[in-house]
C-alpha cells in the first residue's frame, strides 16, 4: 500500500511537471507579436534561377528562370520595387572598393554577371559602376542575353542606398571575413543617428560582424557560429524558459523544417526573442546546401498559423507581397 501511494504521488508530480512545462511553452497561450508577417526581400527584386546542384562557384546568372519582371538584384530600382511590393526589409550585399567606398553587389568576382573580370573588392567604385551588370544573364545556355546593355551604371554605393532610403529597414550582408571591412563599415554606420542605426541589421563573417556588434550596440547582428550556438542552446534548455545570451540582439535565420524543435513555436518563441531585441526570419528548408535561400513557396507559407507575425525571408517579394500585404506595383 505504501509503495503504491509513492508511485501514485510520483506519477502526479511527473504529470504536474509535464503540464507546467507544456503550458509554459504553449504557443496558443501567447498573443501574436504583430498583425501580419514581416517580409524581407533578399537582394531586393531579383531574377530567379535554377538552384539544382548549386555550389559556391556556380554562375547563377547563367541559369535564369522565367521571371515576370525586368529588375536586376541589388539595384536601387529593385529595392524600390521590393518596398513597393510590401517588403519591410531589403537585404543587400556589400564589398569595399579600393577607393574607400562600399559597392552593393553580390558576387565575390564580377565575371559571372558583368562584362568585367576580377575580384569585386579589387576595383574602384567608378570601375564597378562602368560595368554592365546585366551582361551575363541568360536562360537558354547563352543563345540570348536579354539584359545586355541594360545594366550599365546600376551598381550603387552603400551611401546611395542609405540616402535613397533614409527611413527604410535594411539588412547588410558582409561578403568577406575581413576584420578591416568591419572597421570600415562600423565607421560609416557610426555616422548615422541612433534612430537610423536601429533600422539596420548586419550579418556575414564573424570577424567583421563582431566588430560592428562591439562598436554599435544599437545594430542587430548575426554570424553562422553565433546562430548555431543560439539554436542549439535554446533547443536544449528553452523548455525551462531559458534564453541563451547568443540569441540576444540578433537576427535569426531559421529554416522552416527546424521550427518543430523550437520550444513555444511560433508565438511563445517570437515573444521570447522580441524581449531580447531579436528578429526572427524564416527561410526555406535546410537540406545541407545554400543556407539563405528564400521562402518562396506559397503553399508552405499557408501551412504557417494564421496569426504568424514573425519574419519571412523571400527571393520573390513580387509573389508574396500581393498575397500577404496586398501590395502590387500596378
Amino acid at each position: 500500500m505504501k509503495y503504491s501511494r509513492i508511485v501514485k504521488q510520483s506519477v502526479l508530480v511527473i504529470l504536474s511537471a509535464l503540464l507546467v512545462l507544456s503550458l509554459g511553452n504553449a504557443s496558443f497561450l501567447a498573443p501574436s507579436i504583430g498583425s501580419q508577417p514581416v517580409l524581407v526581400a533578399h537582394r531586393g527584386l531579383a531574377q530567379d534561377f535554377d538552384r539544382t546542384g548549386l555550389t559556391n562557384d556556380t554562375c547563377t546568372a547563367a541559369r535564369m528562370l522565367p521571371t515576370p519582371h525586368d529588375y536586376l538584384e541589388n539595384t536601387i530600382a529593385s529595392m524600390q520595387a521590393a518596398f513597393d511590393y510590401g517588403a519591410d526589409f531589403v537585404e543587400l550585399d556589400i564589398h569595399p572598393t579600393t577607393d574607400g567606398h562600399f559597392a552593393v553587389f553580390h558576387d565575390w568576382t564580377v565575371d559571372c554577371r558583368t562584362d568585367g573580370t576580377g575580384i569585386t573588392r579589387e576595383h574602384t567604385l567608378a570601375s564597378l559602376q562602368s560595368l554592365d551588370i546585366g551582361y551575363g544573364y541568360t536562360a537558354d545556355g547563352g543563345k540570348t542575353y536579354p539584359f545586355r546593355g541594360k545594366g550599365i551604371g546600376l551598381i550603387p554605393s552603400l551611401d546611395k542606398v542609405l540616402t535613397t532610403f533614409p527611413d527604410h529597414n535594411l539588412i547588410i550582408n558582409i561578403k568577406s571575413n575581413d576584420p578591416q571591412e568591419g572597421e570600415l563599415l562600423a565607421a560609416r554606420l557610426a555616422q548615422l543617428s541612433p534612430e537610423r542605426q536601429q533600422q539596420i541589421l548586419v550579418y556575414g563573417g564573424d570577424r567583421p560582424v563582431s566588430i560592428i556588434r562591439d562598436r554599435l550596440p544599437l545594430i542587430k547582428t548575426l554570424w553562422i557560429r553565433r546562430l548555431k550556438q543560439c539554436l542549439i542552446q535554446y533547443v536544449a534548455l528553452g523548455w525551462t524558459g531559458y534564453i541563451p545570451a547568443a540569441c540576444e540582439r540578433s537576427m535569426l535565420m531559421i529554416p522552416m523544417n527546424y521550427t518543430p524543435w523550437l520550444w513555444g513555436w511560433p508565438n511563445r518563441f517570437l515573444q521570447r526573442m522580441m524581449a531580447i531585441n531579436t528578429n526572427v526570419f524564416l527561410i526555406d528548408d535546410y537540406e545541407g546546401e545554400g543556407f539563405s535561400q528564400g521562402l518562396d513557396d506559397l503553399e508552405k507559407i499557408q501551412e504557417l498559423p494564421e496569426d504568424y507575425s514573425g519574419g519571412i525571408w523571400t527571393d520573390r517579394i513580387d509573389l508574396l507581397g500581393p498575397v500577404i500585404k496586398g501590395n502590387t506595383t500596378e
